[in-house]
C-alpha cells in the first residue's frame, strides 16, 4: 500500500499523465478543426462524390489503431515519404496517430447533428438570405451541445488510445511513455503499484467524459 501511494506522488507518474493528456489534447484539438468543417460541409453542401465520402467517414470510425500506427511508421521512417519531419518515436508522431482516428468521429459525429438541423432550419436560413457558408455558423451555435459531445467523444477516443502511439512513438521512457502504453508494459513486468495508480487516473478521465456527454444529451432532450 506504502509503494503505491508513493508511486502516485513520482515525477515519474505526474510526467506520464502530463504527457497523455497534452498528446491527447492536442490530437483533439486538431480533429476538431479537421472533422467540424468536414461534417458540417457534408451536412449542407450536395456535391458530387458526396455520398460516397460520407460512407468513408463512417467507415473509418472503425480503423483498427494498429494499422494507423504501422501506416505512419512507414510513411515516417527515415527512409519513408515523411522522414524529413522527423517524427517519428515523438510525441508529434503520437499527436498525428490520434487525430487521424479522432477526426472520423468528430466528423461523422458533427455530420449526422448538422444534418438534422439543416433539414430543420436550412430552409428557413435560405429564405432570410444566408448562403450555405454563412448557414454553418448558425448551425454550429444551435447545435454547440452536439458539438461539445463530439469533441468529448473525439478525446475518449485518444486518451484511450493505446496500439498506433505504441507503434509510432516507440514507448521510450520519459518521452513517448504515455498512461495507456506505460500500464501495459508495467503490468506485463509486474509493477502493479504504477499500473494500477495510471488504470485508475485513466478510468477517472474516461467517466467523467462519458457522464459528461450523458448529461448534455439527457438534457438536450428534457
Amino acid at each position: 500500500m506504502l509503494d503505491f501511494w508513493t508511486t502516485l506522488g513520482s515525477g515519474e507518474f505526474v510526467r506520464i499523465v502530463a504527457l497523455s493528456l497534452g498528446v491527447s489534447l492536442s490530437a483533439t484539438t486538431l480533429a476538431i478543426l479537421l472533422g467540424v468543417p468536414l461534417g458540417a460541409s457534408l451536412a449542407v453542401f450536395r456535391f458530387a462524390g458526396r455520398r460516397a465520402l460520407i460512407v468513408i467517414v463512417n467507415a473509418l470510425l472503425g480503423l483498427p489503431p494498429v494499422v494507423v500506427g504501422l501506416v505512419l511508421y512507414l510513411l515516417l521512417s527515415h527512409s519513408g515519404p515523411l522522414g524529413t519531419f522527423r517524427l517519428l518515436f515523438t510525441p508529434g508522431g503520437m499527436v498525428a496517430a490520434q487525430t487521424i482516428l479522432a477526426t472520423p468521429i468528430v466528423a461523422a459525429l458533427v455530420h449526422r447533428a448538422l444534418s438534422q438541423l439543416w433539414a430543420t432550419y436550412g430552409g428557413a436560413l435560405l429564405v432570410d438570405g444566408a448562403t450555405r457558408w454563412r448557414a454553418i455558423p448558425t448551425l454550429l451555435a444551435i447545435g454547440r451541445l452536439e458539438l461539445l459531445t463530439a469533441a468529448l467523444a473525439g478525446f475518449g477516443r485518444t486518451i484511450s488510445e493505446v496500439g498506433a502511439i505504441l507503434v509510432v512513438g516507440g514507448n521510450i521512457a520519459g518521452y513517448t511513455r504515455t498512461m495507456t502504453t506505460t500500464i501495459a508494459l508495467e503490468t506485463s513486468k509486474g509493477n502493479l503499484a504504477l499500473a494500477l495508480g495510471l488504470g485508475l487516473v485513466l478510468i477517472g478521465i474516461s467517466v467523467a467524459v462519458s457522464a459528461t456527454g450523458f448529461a448534455l444529451t439527457s438534457g438536450e432532450r428534457r
